[in-house]
């Protein structure tokens, strides 16, 4: 036991004089990930800042000119053209020039006052339909305030006698409805991701390339410290990174901590162990650091786009909902969402935590048994 703790250690240090040695592999670890952090939490985002609006007023009446400047003057919608048909606003939404039309009927401004209920159009190029239904979220939100000054009700419903349901909105964890809040935190697991599990397949196959894992293997040193020493730097090293990201996140954006830190931390600790794991098998399949990368990516493109990270998993086919149940990007990122954002505690998390750390058991297991069987 002494000598494998021996051997672990002049290993260990080993590996990170490795590491501190090679400027690119620093550069890899601690400059990318943070900036792409910064890059990431502005350009990963669902928000609509600007819609171009065309204006088609068939009323001509202070009412109907007030709900287009209430529009224009919140800053979401910019106007680039009106005219009395909506002939023109339909050409120009088929040429790109446009993303909204906004149709005020004639009597639009008798039907508030006498009705005190009116009904517009509004038309969206629905390409995008995420954009769409942001942007139409926006204007309904605008047109209510509007006619609630005016004792008024608008509806955006094509068709008249529909009735109308109020509702009051509590927007709760997120009362802000900022989307960095809530897409930083999953950009921040992504990160950590690719740290712990590219740089593991990537070091472990540099070391096949250069012949240094067959000397490696024929020493007395046991494989399994050989895989531990590994595999302990990227790991503390990915703790640090997150602990950067958190700091970034917090300081940077703004991002609420509700919850423990502490209770982050060691589902990150867990989620590495299936991360590295997962890096571990990778270089067993592949030869050579392209072959590494090549499959890593593929592996991490899955992950990602069936994490939740930029489309909700609800939304998926039923057999992609089941699927992306052993994704271990999935889990962490609901711990990270809900530790930080709504305060969770260990137990509201408890069933993720076990998930990651049954998966972790697994894919390492798997990794290690593959590698000694690669290395016999």
């Amino acid at each position: 036991m002494r000598r494998a703790l021996r051997s672990l250690r002049f290993l260990l240090r080993k590996e990170f004089l490795q590491i501190r040695r090679d400027p690119v592999i620093l550069r890899m670890l601690f400059i990318m990930p943070l900036l792409q952090l910064v890059v990431l939490a502005n350009a990963a985002t669902f928000e609509v800042k600007e819609a171009r609006l065309w204006v088609v007023d068939q009323d001509r009446t202070s009412v109907s000119r007030g709900a287009v400047e209430r529009l224009t003057g919140s800053g979401r919608f910019v106007p680039v053209g009106s005219s009395v048909t909506a002939g023109q606003g339909d050409d120009a939404l088929l040429d790109g020039d446009a993303d909204a039309i906004i149709v005020l009927p004639a009597g639009f401004e008798r039907d508030v006052v006498r009705d005190r209920h009116a009904t517009l159009q509004f038309v969206l190029n629905a390409e995008n339909g995420s954009h769409a239904g942001v942007t139409q979220a926006y204007a309904a939100e605008i047109l209510a305030r509007y006619a609630a000054e005016l004792g008024a009700r608008v509806t955006t419903a094509p068709r008249r006698g529909q009735p109308v349901v109020e509702v009051r909105r509590q927007s709760w964890y997120n009362p802000a409805l900022q989307y960095r809040h809530y897409m930083v935190p999953g950009v921040l697991v992504q990160l950590v991701t690719i740290v712990g599990t590219l740089m593991t397949a990537l070091n472990i196959v540099r070391e096949k390339e250069a012949g240094t894992l067959d000397q490696l293997n024929v020493t007395p040193v046991p494989r399994a410290v050989f895989i531990l020493a590994k595999l302990l730097p990227l790991w503390s090293i990915a703790l640090v990174e997150l602990a950067a990201g958190l700091a970034i996140a917090r300081f940077g954006f703004g991002v609420p901590m509700e919850g423990s830190l502490l209770l982050v931390f060691g589902a990150a600790a867990l989620y590495l162990v299936a991360a590295l794991g997962i890096g571990l098998w990778v270089s067993t399949v592949a030869e050579t650091q392209q072959q590494a990368l090549f499959v890593t990516f593929a592996l991490l493109m899955v992950y990602i786009l069936m994490s939740g990270l930029f489309t909700p998993v609800n939304g998926m086919p039923e057999w992609a909902q089941w699927v992306a149940q052993v994704n271990p990007l999935l889990h962490f990122i609901r711990v990270m969402r809900a530790v930080l954002l709504k305060g969770a505690g260990f137990t509201d998390v408890l069933p993720q935590l076990v998930v990651l750390a049954g998966m972790g058991v697994v894919m390492l297991t798997i990794a290690v048994r593959q590698y000694r069987k690669r290395a016999a």
